[in-house]
């Protein structure tokens, strides 16, 4: 039964980068120069991905993908601290390799570390605190709410939040390791990548304390 879920969340979080970083790459390069085009095209893809992996590997591992959600369930209590951590190795992993797997598919190089240098700043680590309590709140209220439609709230929160945060809402610190090693349209510079994640684990712990009593 471990290595079922592990499995499950490996590769659903494979897949997940395969949809962010595949659409990336062909709506960057389809788009011709009109990035809100090509944003628009990623956010597409990626809540469509969200909302199939969601849906057939949740009854399986729970459907995390996400070392924050992780985070979150463990300290709610829903997970071991042992299964939590192995969680969070397989999530990395299995995203890394979704991203050298996209790259083989458009011909790219397999190994890459990306040079987007604007994915930084102020405006930018507040908003992943923003787009990573928002995430929680819609599948903990979910949870609490209508479970059965949890995997069409966090599509629809992640499209939207492409849109409506600066850093287009990784809130998911396995993505952000993974996207740095993708020099294209969804990839971040490595030397980015810690600001982000502490603002994304960050406020995994505030959206805990918050969200317990809120949904209690």
């Amino acid at each position: 039964m471990m290595l079922q879920k592990l499995a499950a969340e490996g590769l659903g979080t494979a897949l997940l980068l395969i949809g962010v970083i595949g659409s990336g790459i062909m709506g960057e390069t389809l788009a011709d120069g009109n990035v809100a085009i090509a944003l628009l095209a990623n956010a597409i893809a990626t809540g469509c991905m969200l909302y199939v992996i969601i849906t057939v590997l949740g009854p399986i591992s729970g459907a995390h993908f996400n070392p924050a959600v992780t985070l979150a369930f463990w300290l709610r209590g829903d997970i071991a601290p042992r299964m939590a951590l192995a969680y969070v190795c397989v999530q990395i992993a299995g995203g890394i390799l979704g991203v050298w797997a996209t790259h083989a598919m458009f011909d790219q190089p397999i190994l890459q570390t990306s040079a987007t240098l604007h994915r930084t700043g102020l405006a930018q680590w507040w908003s992943e605190v923003v787009a990573t309590f928002g995430l929680l709140f819609v599948i903990f209220g979910g949870l609490k709410s209508r479970p059965e439609v949890v995997p069409t709230l966090v599509a629809l929160y992640i499209t939207g939040a492409y849109w409506f945060t600066s850093s287009t809402s990784f809130a998911n610190p396995a993505v952000t390791i993974a996207r740095g090693f993708s020099d294209t349209f969804a990839g971040i510079y490595p030397g980015h990548i810690a600001a982000f994640i502490l603002c994304q684990l960050g406020a995994t712990v505030i959206a805990h304390a918050a969200l317990q009593k809120l949904f209690r």
